[in-house]
């Protein structure tokens, strides 16, 4: 099939294949696929691996942490005149007034802003530490996506990534100043890019098809609370210095990493993807827990022979982003994606930085946002194995949109219905998050699906990157220039994912060929 015929169907294959050559050269296997092999030794899913998936996905809380921890250390603390004359704390620009004329309510150390007197600073400058922490998991997603596919691997990625996150926010407490501090937010993104991304893939490539979305919504429930853990942790440190908060989070993620070395597995799927099927079917063993049945030994001692294009000795560092771009059919889905996860983006870490914006109470505001998490978690084990992937996500993409924009038109007459809009806007961001990930791991074959995941992520980080700007922006020309922008933008960018194929109940697919394979094979049978 040509990838000039305007016909042709979204999901092609390389221009220098048609669909009967693609049949012809890959017919299909007498031998099982992986996905047999996997159910042959641990069954559809046992206690072993839903441990496994647990110790996993506790990345996530740290993530959390990490991700939304700015909203408390880098707000701006409240104030009172201490002069009766010209000042007046409910009107008043302190920026207009003498420093004699006016006090912080709470300690100087509260913040960043009241510590290093930020508070008539520019824009950009109160807002660099934030984007500077988005720049890094822009930069780390970009640089750090294909090791996970071509040569460091699902968990040695993992230990990597949040050991540098959790050494970086270690040393954040010794900052004396914004550029020290947006320097280890930076490097603080880089570490945190692919946490989330290796924890997901890495829980699911182990399970059957049947399991696969609920084992990989564990990880978001997880998130939930660390999300959650973070107005607690700051109620309790209220008044004191804002560096307690990256010290209670960076030690017991310090912690997590020395569980990760000694307990946690390496995908199989990865392992036999790189030739390395003794260590593979060696894990697959250690997760049995009953006898497997029998195998047939060549299907583990020989591979189909377009596997061998992704064998250790024919990958280089960047070989899962090469043979992600080289066909069009890739190309398109991964562009489509990334479209649809920069529209989420904007809303999903723009509004909770956004919140000190509201006339709400910043602390309970901050409290049923990272509340709103868990429902989105239920409603996605409810919808993942009922709706089409793209329907649910077009239809909470539409929602939040819809409701960031009735935010900025109706929420200053009522405080209660500013804060109700918000919170649906974000619930719907959050669950359109949350299939959109399971949704990108079924439409990429495991030779780049963590560099896949990691291109989404960050096509959403790059909406965490503007949205400061457009927060500090808010402050002084008002919520359209936040909530308004936010919603139009996931409005818009949802749309995108009509063109998608469906996945719901497919089988994971391991190479590019194998996709191709599928794809063709129900293109065929469809024509027919």
């Amino acid at each position: 099939m040509d990838d000039s015929n305007p016909t042709t169907p979204f999901i092609l294959s390389r221009s220098s294949s048609s669909a009967a050559e693609l049949l012809q050269v890959y017919p299909p296997p007498s031998t099982q696929s992986l996905d047999d092999i996997i159910h042959r030794y641990v069954g559809d899913f046992n206690w072993k691996l839903f441990l496994q998936a647990v110790i996993v996905s506790i990345a996530w809380v740290f993530d959390a942490q990490q991700t939304f921890i700015s909203v408390f250390t880098d707000a701006d603390p409240t104030w009172h005149c201490t002069s009766p004359h010209g000042c007046d704390s409910t009107i008043s620009n302190m920026c207009d007034l003498a420093k004699d004329s006016w006090a912080w309510d709470l300690s100087k150390h509260t913040s960043i802003i009241s510590e290093w007197d930020l508070q008539c600073a520019n824009s950009l400058i109160s807002g660099l530490p934030a984007s500077a922490f988005f720049m890094g998991c822009l930069i780390g997603g970009i640089l750090l996506a294909t090791l996970a596919d071509s040569w460091l691997g699902r968990k040695k990625m993992l230990f990597f990534c949040s050991i540098t996150m959790a050494m970086s926010s270690l040393l954040t407490t010794l900052s004396t100043n914004i550029w020290q501090y947006s320097l280890l937010k930076f490097i603080n993104g880089f570490g945190r890019a692919t946490i989330g991304t290796s924890a997901l893939v890495l829980s699911t490539e182990l399970v059957g098809k049947k399991w696969r979305g609920e084992v990989g919504v564990i990880g978001f429930f997880f998130f939930t609370f660390g999300f959650l853990s973070l107005p607690l942790m700051a109620y309790l440190n209220h008044g004191n210095s804002w560096k307690n908060l990256y010290l209670w989070t960076s030690i017991p993620t310090l912690l997590y990493c020395v569980l990760i070395y000694f307990f946690v597995c390496e995908s199989p799927r990865w392992l036999f993807v790189r030739g390395r099927k003794e260590e593979a079917i060696s894990i697959l063993k250690q997760f049995a827990v009953r006898a497997p049945l029998p195998v047939d030994p060549n299907l583990i001692t020989s591979e189909p022979p377009f596997v061998q294009e992704y064998s250790a000795g024919n990958m280089n560092l960047y070989s899962a982003i090469k043979i992600l771009l080289e066909r069009s059919w890739s190309r398109k889905r991964m562009v489509t994606v990334m479209i649809v996860g920069f529209g989420i983006g904007t809303i999903y870490y723009g509004m909770p930085l956004g919140l000190g914006n509201l006339s709400f109470n910043l602390y309970l505001s901050a409290t049923f946002n990272a509340l709103s998490e868990l429902p989105a978690s239920l409603v996605t084990i409810f919808l993942i194995g009922r709706l089409s992937r793209k329907i649910s996500i077009l239809i909470f993409s539409t929602m939040s949109g819809i409701c960031s924009v009735l935010c900025v038109v109706f929420g200053k007459s009522s405080m209660s219905l500013e804060i109700g809009l918000e919170l649906v806007s974000f619930f719907s961001a959050c669950t359109a998050f949350n299939i959109l990930l399971i949704y990108t791991i079924e439409l990429f074959p495991t030779c780049v699906r963590n560099s896949a995941i990691s291109m989404v992520r960050q096509a959403l980080v790059l909406g965490g990157v503007i949205s400061p700007i457009l927060v500090a922006a808010a402050r002084t020309n008002g919520d359209f220039w936040s909530y308004g922008v936010f919603g139009i933008a996931i409005g818009v960018c949802g749309l995108f994912v009509v063109g998608l194929p469906d996945t719901r109940d497919t089988m994971f697919c391991d190479t590019m060929e194998e996709e191709e394979y599928k794809v063709m094979r129900l293109t065929s049978d469809f024509v027919n």
